[in-house]
């Protein structure tokens, strides 16, 4: 389970299901119908999805969008679930066009597709632990991933995700990727405040299970003695925002993936410098400028297999929704890289 209580929320659940005396053999056959419906509805979309482009033809891969509206593992507030939907009403708004900045037109199926979000709250609401749910979280993504030209593009939700959404990456293609994270922090502790699946932990599940050859971590300006261990151990290549000046060539020049499966990019909203995003959890000052990210996706070299945005908080944006035009912005030029 994720963070007490979200543990004491379904403790209480099952509680109350025994109490009314209805079997665990019941409740086992409610909650594989809950998901077995979730991953109906995202296969049977994606398939539709992949059958007009497959039918437009001129399309090697596509982005599309995979919502994981998913926010109890966070340790500090839970707005991150909130998201998904606000950032596509960002990416549609009509305040600026439909364009990427190399000229990729969003509004062109072949570009970028949806096919909507994993119905967490719906999942949990039937007693389903963390175990469970981000087996479906990987199921998802591989569900889409099963439909050709599409590739996954995640909305978080909290960091907790990337986990579960770089397993099933990996699984799918058959061998690990290298993966480009940037954020204000590691999110590699062994298990934070008690939970594996804590958002603090999300690397060190995916480097611990060989999903990842090469963990390149961008941004990072909150990090402890544990951070810095967790890096050596798992051969993280971690670059601080005290020596990005520094760094910044290099960074600007990556060349990823050859050798393995791809490229996945995760992108928390924090790595930036609040002044550019003041609409997340965990406010950080001193990090990156939007364009020093943009400069950094865009001038990466290497096959972009999927992607996650995540870590923007709703309930702390500005009144004009500013954090929620960058997190769609980041999407915008996320899925120029991946489309083809």
């Amino acid at each position: 389970m994720g963070g007490s209580a979200a543990g004491t929320k379904w403790i209480h659940h099952i509680q109350r299901l025994s109490a009314a005396k209805v079997s665990a053999e019941a409740v086992e056959r409610g909650q594989s119908r809950v998901i077995d419906a979730s991953l109906t509805l995202i296969r049977e979309r994606a398939k539709l999805k992949a059958e007009l482009l497959r039918a437009l033809g001129g399309v090697k891969a596509s982005a599309s969008l995979l919502g994981v509206p998913l926010g109890h593992n966070s340790s500090f507030l839970q707005g991150p679930a909130f998201a998904p939907p606000r950032i596509r009403e960002a990416i549609w708004c009509g305040s600026t066009n439909s364009s990427t900045e190399e000229g990729k037109e969003l509004n062109d199926p072949r570009v970028l597709t949806d096919v909507g979000d994993v119905p967490i709250q719906e999942i949990r609401d039937c007693g389903v632990e963390d175990d469970r749910l981000m087996h479906v979280i990987s199921e998802s993504v591989k569900t889409v991933m099963d439909e050709d030209p599409l590739r996954p593009l995640v909305l978080g939700g909290d960091h907790s995700i990337s986990y579960p959404v770089v397993r099933a990456v990996s699984e799918k293609l058959g061998g690990p990727v290298d993966i480009l994270h940037l954020d204000a922090h590691p999110d590699i502790y062994d298990c934070f405040e008690g939970n594996n699946y804590s958002h603090a932990s999300s690397f060190a599940r995916i480097m611990e299970g060989g999903y990842a050859r090469r963990l390149l971590q961008v941004g990072l300006r909150s990090i402890t003695k544990e951070g810095r261990d967790q890096g050596k151990r798992f051969g993280v290549e971690q670059f601080e925002m005290r020596t990005f000046s520094k760094d910044r060539e290099k960074l600007e020049n990556l060349k990823l993936g050859e050798g393995v499966k791809g490229v996945y990019v995760s992108v928390d909203v924090d790595c930036l410098d609040p002044a550019f995003a003041p609409g997340v959890s965990h406010i950080e000052p001193g990090g990156l400028s939007f364009r020093d990210v943009l400069n950094i996706i865009q001038n990466l070299q290497g096959d972009v297999v999927a992607a996650d945005v995540v870590e923007f908080n709703p309930q702390r944006d500005t009144v004009d929704g500013m954090t929620a035009m960058v997190a769609a912005k980041l999407v915008r030029e996320l899925t120029a890289k991946i489309s083809k």
